[in-house]
């Protein structure tokens, strides 16, 4: 297996700059200033503004928005943001909604991402269920992804805003992704129960893809969150599964060799 390389680049929540194979891929744009937004009887309160701005980021070959329908994972400077981009994968309702060059994928669903040079990137839909059972008419579908060099899955993998939970462990089941970007924070808009993965979520996936290094973003910069990265260290540390952690600080670009 040969090796692959990539730069993260953490801007802010869910919002994560990824270089791999040629390509420029961003997850969950988020860039508003911090403030408060009121949906029904959930209030979502930003803490942090973005570590870069939209202008700053250069070309990007697509978004991949896990959804579209919370704040938090699609802000308004973040929608504003799509229509520069050639492409964005989000869930097939979610495509219906923002139309233009938004792509739904079910999940397992594969598309191509071509290149100059005959550079090909396959990106894959994966299930997520944004918290507990019985949460799916109230929170909506959201998806994962994964990102593929090589073959489908082969590279990295991107939870997407979900808990630990049966369509988790397929995906780690079907495929050995090298990297993999948990959702994490253990965030709690609606009241006792999380919506994203808490520390114990995190330590499941870590020992469920068990060859790949672990990375935790969108545990910061919104009031909701009740886990920090600091937490999640610790957790890890106790268990023995500190060198498989590694860190994202916001604007600063970290490169790996897969």
């Amino acid at each position: 297996m040969s090796t692959l390389e990539t730069t993260l680049t953490l801007i802010g929540g869910p919002t994560v700059l990824i270089e791999l194979a040629g390509f420029r891929l961003l997850t969950d744009p988020t860039f508003d200033e911090p403030g408060a937004y009121h949906s029904g009887t959930v209030t979502l309160e930003k803490t942090r503004p973005p570590a870069l701005r939209p202008e700053a980021l250069g070309r990007i070959d697509a978004v991949l928005l896990s959804h579209d329908q919370h704040f938090d994972n699609l802000d308004r400077a973040g929608r504003a943001f799509l229509p520069t981009v050639a492409a964005t994968f989000t869930t097939p309702i979610g495509a219906g909604r923002l139309g233009g060059a938004a792509r739904g994928l079910a999940p397992w669903e594969t598309a191509l991402l071509e290149g100059g040079d005959g550079r090909r990137l396959h990106v894959t839909a994966t299930p997520a269920r944004h918290g507990p059972v019985g949460i799916e008419p109230i929170a909506g579908d959201v998806a994962g992804f994964l990102l593929g060099v090589d073959a489908p899955g082969d590279a990295v993998y991107v939870s997407g805003d979900t808990v630990w939970y049966e369509g988790v462990a397929e995906v780690a089941r079907r495929f050995e992704p090298r990297l993999v970007i948990l959702f994490a924070g253990s965030a709690k808009p609606r009241g006792p129960f999380h919506v994203t993965m808490d520390n114990n979520d995190a330590i499941e996936a870590a020992h469920a893809f068990a060859k790949a290094r672990i990375l935790a973003v969108h545990n910061d910069g919104w009031a909701h969150f009740t886990e920090s990265q600091a937490d999640l260290a610790r957790a890890f540390g106790a268990l023995g599964l500190a060198d498989r952690l590694e860190t994202l600080a916001p604007g600063r670009a970290l490169r790996l060799a897969l």
